[in-house]
């Protein structure tokens, strides 16, 4: 069985970052390691929240690991909190990459043109470097806005401004890119993928769902994840993963009982696991 490693903190209450992470590589026939970066007590668009730092843990964590001779297939990155927690990301990928594995960066800085309250430019600025270490990156168009100092553009997308966008983020070293959100005006919402080895392009489009849904990046970035390791191409893994976002939206929006912090995909697990029988 493969194994992944997912760092990210741990929001107690609310569908995000690890409680997320975990069930969907889990589903997938993969062993989840995780490397937790703070435990909150919920996650922040609840009106109060604790939140316990775990910087200190990381590095002794990874030393642990390192004296064992655990591996991992791949290292997987999801909501960093400080400059600190960047550095020593940088520093375990040095110690546990190797040529049979990889290094996914989903850098979650902001949505809808904004960064979160607790982010600046020179936070991005770092972030763009981290992404430099990776085999792929997922940000959505606020987050590649920020790492390249780009206006953001919300909606009316053309193919020549999405073909730059990527071009411009592989430029910073990751070997593969995502860029979520894309939107040509037609009713639906893309995620469009660019292959700096062979020098291609792909995209793939479904319905977009009015409304704002909370950890949905989190879901489509681990189920990519996941996709990946069982040794799905790119594209597909791309499908499945928005295809499963979808879902949840979906079953979402027809439960009369749905909560408000997050979709509901846990209901949707079982059609995604059927994909990796």
């Amino acid at each position: 069985m493969k194994r992944i490693l997912t760092i990210q903190d741990v929001s107690c209450v609310g569908k995000c970052s690890l409680t997320v992470a975990l069930p969907i590589i889990s589903a997938a026939q993969i062993e989840a390691c995780v490397l937790p970066t703070a435990v909150l007590s919920t996650h922040t668009r609840f009106q109060r929240y604790t939140f316990a730092d775990l910087t200190d843990e990381i590095e002794p964590t990874m030393n642990v690991w390192k004296a064992e001779g655990i591996t991992f297939d791949g290292v997987y990155t999801g909501y960093l909190g400080s400059f600190r927690q960047m550095e020593l990301i940088e520093k375990l990928v040095r110690e546990f990459k190797t040529e049979d594995n990889f290094f996914f960066v989903d850098p979650v800085l902001g949505d809808g043109g904004a960064l979160y309250a607790r982010f600046d430019q020179k936070f991005a600025d770092r972030m763009a470097e981290l992404c430099a270490y990776a085999d792929v990156i997922s940000p959505n168009l606020t987050e590649a806005s920020f790492m390249l100092h780009k206006p953001f553009q919300e909606k009316g997308h053309t193919e020549a401004y999405v073909r730059t966008t990527l071009e411009e983020l592989a430029a910073l070293g990751p070997k593969i890119v995502l860029l979520k959100g894309i939107d040509y005006g037609d009713g639906r919402v893309g995620v469009a993928t660019y292959d700096s080895r062979r020098n291609e392009y792909s995209a793939y489009f479904h319905e977009r769902i009015p409304g704002a849904f909370h950890g949905t990046g989190d879901i489509f970035a681990s189920a990519v994840v996941a996709a990946i390791t069982r040794e799905r191409s790119i594209a597909d893994a791309v499908k499945i993963a928005a295809d499963f976002t979808l879902d949840s939206i979906r079953r979402t929006v027809v439960n009369p009982n749905a909560r408000n912090y997050g979709v509901d995909f846990e209901s949707a697990l079982f059609d995604f696991a059927r994909k990796f029988l």
